[in-house]
């Protein structure tokens, strides 16, 4: 039994050659959803393929992306949060009282 190109869906095929003379054309190709596959003597050796719909089309989010998928940075573990609230050190007024100290000794 062989399959029919039905299963296949929408590919091409190019060979290194032509892909090096027509690059522009073929990633817009893939860029449109069809699959690309790159041959070499007759051997496929690499794919162009759209962009999975979860990548960013930012690059800058893409590569955030990338490097926390690879373990190089952690995402924030409370994201969308703000910070922790400040912790005052001191009351205004035992502030001000000291200062009133500090500058009376001058």
């Amino acid at each position: 039994m062989v399959a029919s190109g039905s299963y296949i869906g929408s590919m091409r095929v190019v060979g290194i050659k032509v892909l090096k003379n027509k690059l522009s054309e073929y990633v817009r190709i893939a860029a449109g959803g069809e699959v690309v596959l790159v041959a070499d003597r007759d051997r496929v050796v690499a794919e162009l393929v759209p962009p999975s719909p979860t990548r960013s089309p930012v690059l800058a989010d893409a590569l955030l992306a990338e490097a926390v998928r690879e373990g190089w940075i952690r995402p924030p573990t409370l994201a969308g949060s703000a910070p922790p609230a400040r912790i005052p050190v001191a009351k205004w007024s035992e502030l001000s009282a000291e200062l009133a100290r500090d500058r009376g000794d001058r």
